[in-house]
């Protein structure tokens, strides 16, 4: 799940699709919802609080070519595997909480 931070200027929606280009390749993106968002201490520095903004999109691209080289490995993950994959406790609990709308 591709995270990162605002540019200066940059709206929360641009922000996501840029990140998502950067850490996947994937440009051709289509908003399906904004899932909404909640707060939890960033991974590296726990002193610091992070808002965690997240939507869904739909895309028919296939073939994940990342440009981040911070981030240079993206894979498809069944919708199975994705709880055990996710490190924070406050994303696993999102990830539940939102799970029954990525049905799509």
């Amino acid at each position: 799940m591709p995270k990162g931070h605002l540019n200066e200027g940059e709206s929360i929606l641009k922000a996501a699709k840029r990140e998502i280009e950067e850490e996947s390749g994937i440009k051709d993106l289509r908003l399906i919802k904004e899932l909404g968002s909640y707060e939890r201490p960033g991974i590296n520095n726990p002193l610091e609080i992070k808002t965690i903004h997240m939507y869904l999109f739909k895309t028919d691209e296939i073939n994940l070519k990342p440009t981040d080289p911070a981030n240079p490995e993206a894979r498809w993950v069944n919708i199975n595997s994705v709880r055990q994959l996710l490190t924070a406790e406050k994303d696993k609990e999102f990830f539940e909480s939102i799970r029954a709308l990525l049905a799509v």
